[in-house]
């Protein structure tokens, strides 16, 4: 099955509430149970690694999807926090993980990770609340400009990857969404390592 197939036939719930904010989200976990009806004979492979910038530490995630003659991937970064009250270092660096792969996941799946609007509503209708798609993150700006400068791209071909990430919609880095931020780094990211 081709990835734009998936991409299209993928219903991933949010099947997660955070009680505290009082809204429903997708896991990682949520994101991989419904996509394995859809592989066919296609592979998917999610993988992490650790990258130290200055004293901080990332957990960088890779979602690959393989058909057997192509593959194709998608990058989601996640900081370590200093500390966490509540929890030890291996829990630190596993939620960290967590963050990341969803974040790779939903990249490469083209899932858009808006807040449920229906959260709220004990009605028989849905509400009536116009959802945004979360800004892209300050870790995330930091590891495109990164990686664009890694690749050694122009400011023209920087604009092109922002341009092609956002499907047309914006050329500034500022406004792209957590999705697309995702998209740009996975494509920035690859050319990184072929290079």
């Amino acid at each position: 099955m081709k990835l734009n197939i998936i991409q299209q036939k993928l219903k991933a719930p949010k099947g997660q509430t955070n009680n505290f904010g009082k809204y429903k989200y997708r896991s990682c976990e949520d994101i991989l149970e419904a996509v394995k009806p859809l592989l066919g004979e296609c592979s998917l492979v999610v993988s992490d690694e650790i990258e130290v910038r200055g004293d901080r530490v990332y957990v960088k995630a890779t979602a690959t999807l393989h058909d057997g003659e192509n593959a194709v991937s998608a990058c989601g970064f996640a900081r370590e926090p200093q500390t966490k009250k509540g929890m030890d270092e291996s829990q630190i660096t596993g939620a960290a993980s967590s963050y990341a792969r969803k974040y790779a996941l939903n990249g490469l799946f083209a899932i858009d990770d808006t807040k449920d609007a229906d959260h709220s509503n004990t009605g028989n209708t849905p509400a009536k609340v116009e959802t945004q798609a979360a800004g892209i993150t300050q870790t995330q700006k930091a590891s495109a400009v990164s990686l664009i400068s890694a690749a050694g791209f122009t400011p023209e071909q920087g604009i092109k990857a922002i341009t092609w990430a956002s499907n047309a919609r914006t050329k500034l880095l500022d406004e792209l969404t957590t999705v697309e931020a995702a998209k740009l780094i996975g494509f920035v990211q690859q050319k990184v390592d072929a290079a």
